[in-house]
């Protein structure tokens, strides 16, 4: 069923949902206790199949292709739910397939859809742990560890920042290095991981990669025009307006709020270039560095602070009666799972058993 070779071990199936029918990969007893992966934008759920192998005996690993990538039915995102269309999904799958209470591991944008689930149904999530997450406040257009936007329309902020080019290849299904800057496999191999780290499975990585779903209605998603810099501010359809502060910022004050807080490990490494405090995604950093012509200064638009917005969020919960641990994986960009995954899965058997 799955359209990229599986590791022996992994098998997948389709899964009819009350929502839309989703492709899940599976490895580990049936009556073993659940853990939940989430895969990352521009990936699949293939990214996690090491780590699905490598849990202890006795869990059951359950990883979707969200929609909008991999073999998953395509349904477009309403970016105005913000992950909600993402979490609404993933708990009619798990309610399909008879889960009540289950463990969780976000990637990146499946960490955004963490902090959604976490504040949608805390009371059925085990534990959380975040691999390189999104900030709680979500990707681009704020400025202090708060998420106060830098312009009421989240100008700075969705699918309009998108590079066009990179989008069409991988349409295009491009697995060529050919004008680097624009090159599916260049960016994974640059900035996925912290280089000279290739992974053995590079080749379903990148299929993982293309298996995004670029049309009008997905990626890269439409844009409106804006006033403020950058002239652009975040439509309503697909992955990178769902992203939009505009449309995420209220899940933190509803996990703040909430009775039941799974404990939390947030794992990240030292040298990512995606999801930092001067992330080379985002706006602002490209705005500060002369990348993107006409940058207001930093008293209007700074580099996102989107570790110390997440670091600030699990401080509150912890005050609030919750746990967390913060883990930093030293030579490690924005993949620890991948690129030091004796040290990840360590910490994440730790958190499944305790």
């Amino acid at each position: 069923m799955s359209s990229i070779p599986l590791l022996p071990g992994i098998s997948s199936q389709m899964v009819a949902t009350p929502r839309l029918t989703i492709h899940v990969r599976s490895s580990g007893p049936t009556t073993g206790t659940p853990v939940l992966f989430i895969h990352g934008n521009n990936s699949c759920a293939t990214f996690w199949e090491e780590t699905m192998l490598a849990l202890p005996s006795g869990f059951r690993a359950l990883a979707p292709d969200l929609r909008g990538y991999g073999d998953t039915e395509f349904q477009p995102i309403d970016a105005t739910r913000g992950c909600r269309d993402w979490v609404d999904d993933l708990l009619g799958l798990m309610d399909t397939l008879a889960v009540e209470r289950f463990h969780v591991v976000g990637h990146s944008l499946g960490g955004s859809v963490c902090w959604t689930l976490l504040a949608t149904a805390p009371e059925r999530l085990l534990s959380l742990t975040l691999a390189a997450p999104g900030s709680p406040y979500g990707f681009g257009g704020t400025k202090d560890v708060d998420g106060t936007p830098c312009w009421p329309d989240y100008a700075g902020s969705g699918a309009g920042l998108v590079n066009a080019e990179f989008a069409r290849r991988e349409g295009a299904g491009d697995r060529s290095e050919d004008e680097p800057k624009t090159a599916p496999r260049v960016i994974m191999n640059t900035y996925y991981w912290k280089p000279p780290f290739r992974p053995a499975r590079e080749e379903e990585l990148l299929s993982g990669l293309l298996s995004i779903k670029v049309r009008p209605d997905n990626h890269p998603g439409d844009k409106v025009a804006s006033e403020h810099w950058p002239g652009i501010a975040p439509g309503r359809f697909g992955p990178n307006n769902a992203l939009s502060p505009k449309y995420v910022g209220d899940s933190v004050e509803r996990i703040l709020a909430a009775a039941n807080k799974p404990p939390i490990l947030w794992v990240r490494g030292a040298n990512d270039q995606i999801v930092s405090d001067a992330s080379l995604f985002e706006i602002g950093t490209l705005g500060q560095l002369g990348v993107v012509p006409g940058w207001p200064g930093a008293d209007a638009f700074p580099p996102q602070p989107m570790l110390s917005q997440t670091r600030r969020v699990l401080e509150r919960y912890a005050a609030a009666g919750g746990t967390f641990r913060e883990l930093v994986l030293a030579e490690c960009g924005h993949t620890p799972y991948l690129e030091h995954p004796e040290e990840f899965n360590r910490a994440l058997h730790s958190m499944l058993g305790s």
